[in-house]
């Protein structure tokens, strides 16, 4: 039995480092178009997204920030969360009028190469819902959350 636990510990020691060491391998371009529109990053971690992209997570003025290159090194996105009374009214109004009773769970800024919208979790009773809304007030992008 203490050998089936020792081989045990050591399989789930190896699954770990595994997981973790792999995260910081992000390819050369990536990091480098990262230093080039972050350069006064800090404390950056990096993950592998999906097959084609890779996350960073990093500080920036003392916010945090994350950022999603593609492999060849062309930034997709760069989020960070935001204070309610940082939302634009009008974009609260459109929040509030197409989710009626609904709380809000977390706000954040995304900004891609076709604009900035604001992401909302938001919730009601059992039900979860992703919400994106442009900066005129329109929601762009809706998913309910299992």
């Amino acid at each position: 039995m203490k050998t089936l636990k020792v081989i045990l510990g050591i399989f789930l020691v190896t699954i770990l480092f595994a997981f973790t060491s792999r995260g910081d391998k992000a390819p050369q371009k990536v990091k480098d178009a990262f230093a080039k529109k972050f350069p006064t990053a800090k404390k950056v971690k990096w993950e592998k997204e999906n097959t084609t992209e890779w996350e960073a997570e990093f500080k920036m003025n003392k916010v945090e920030y994350s950022a999603n290159f593609l492999e060849d090194g062309t930034w997709k996105e760069t989020e960070h969360e935001i204070d309610e009374n940082d939302i634009p009214q009008n974009v609260k109004a459109a929040l509030a009028s197409s989710f009626p009773g609904y709380e809000m769970e977390e706000a954040e800024i995304s900004e891609t190469q076709n604009g900035t919208v604001y992401e909302f979790e938001i919730e009601k009773d059992e039900t979860e819902i992703e919400v994106a809304i442009d900066a005129n007030g329109k929601v762009v992008k809706q998913e309910v959350k299992n």
